[in-house]
């Protein structure tokens, strides 16, 4: 057992420590307990504070994404809208050119069908004229044929 003045003496040593403990250290080390819970609470605080900002944010993009997408969609629509109406206004006008073209083609091919015909029947009538003009020329040749042909010209005419 140990002996009882030890324990008396441990006892006044610890009360003198216990005592400026109190006195002097007790204060600053709550004071400092203190102020690490508040500083450990405030930062509890901010990190619920930005979670939820996060949170908005995070729900603030997916609805900017969804816009965009929706916007993206709608200009793409009206993209193939306006590059459909396009392609059938450059088919329309295209058919009415080739319409047009292909008038003017069966006009000119009909004028110039009709030039050659009347070529024709002008070449036709002067090559009748010069054949009946050398057949004439050889089958009066003589003043006894055109003296025939003139009598029987006259027979064929009938006076009033």
């Amino acid at each position: 057992m140990p002996h009882s003045g030890t324990v008396i003496w441990m006892l006044i040593s610890f009360l003198a420590v216990f005592f400026l403990l109190k006195k002097f250290a007790w204060k600053p080390i709550l004071n400092a307990l203190k102020l690490r819970e508040e500083s450990i609470e405030n930062a509890l605080k901010s990190a619920e504070e930005t979670k939820i900002e996060m949170s908005n944010l995070q729900a603030r993009s997916e609805k900017i994404l969804a816009e965009a997408k929706l916007e993206r969609d709608k200009i793409i629509k009206e993209a193939r809208e306006l590059k459909d109406g396009i392609v059938n206004d450059a088919k329309v006008h295209a058919s009415a050119e080739a319409d047009k073209i292909i008038e003017s083609v069966k006009n000119t091919i009909k004028t110039e069908k009709e030039a050659a015909v009347n070529e024709i029947k002008e070449q036709s009538a002067t090559l009748a004229i010069y054949i009946a003009e050398k057949l004439l020329q050889e089958k009066l040749s003589g003043d006894a044929n055109q003296k025939e042909l003139i009598d029987r010209l006259l027979k064929d005419v009938k006076l009033n």
